[in-house]
């Protein structure tokens, strides 16, 4: 998730971000980051990504990211989905930045918390 002020938050809610679209923006950079993990993570390799769901909750506290990410490959997409989840969270920084800087250029509210794997199903081929 990434924590942001109120004021940003009702922004993003209400389509008011100078930058554009929030939500989609995140999204389509979540799905190229999972689809581009293996060319940014030095020992990933490509593989063959089958499917890619990407959930945005907008509260009042935070947004917060889901990237769910399937293959039938041999190995996981754990890396993958962390990828695609920290560039959703890392393009909705960039898009609102100018909303939570201080006067000083700081960002004393905004921060990225809790990024972890909720769950790994290994399928039998």
């Amino acid at each position: 998730m990434i924590r942001l002020r109120k004021e940003t938050l009702r922004r993003i809610k209400e389509g008011k971000v100078e930058k554009g679209d929030v939500l989609t923006v995140a999204k389509i950079a979540a799905i190229l980051a999972v689809k581009r993990t293996w060319e940014v993570l030095p020992l990933c390799h490509p593989i063959p990504i089958e499917k890619v769901k990407v959930d945005i909750d907008v509260n009042e506290e935070y947004v917060k990211v889901t990237v769910e990410v399937k293959t039938h490959a041999k190995t996981g997409v754990e890396m993958e989905a962390l990828t695609g989840t920290m560039t959703a969270l890392l393009a909705i920084w960039d898009m609102v930045k100018a909303y939570e800087k201080d006067e000083r250029g700081q960002y004393p509210h905004t921060r990225i918390d809790g990024v972890k794997v909720v769950e790994k199903i290994k399928g039998s081929g």
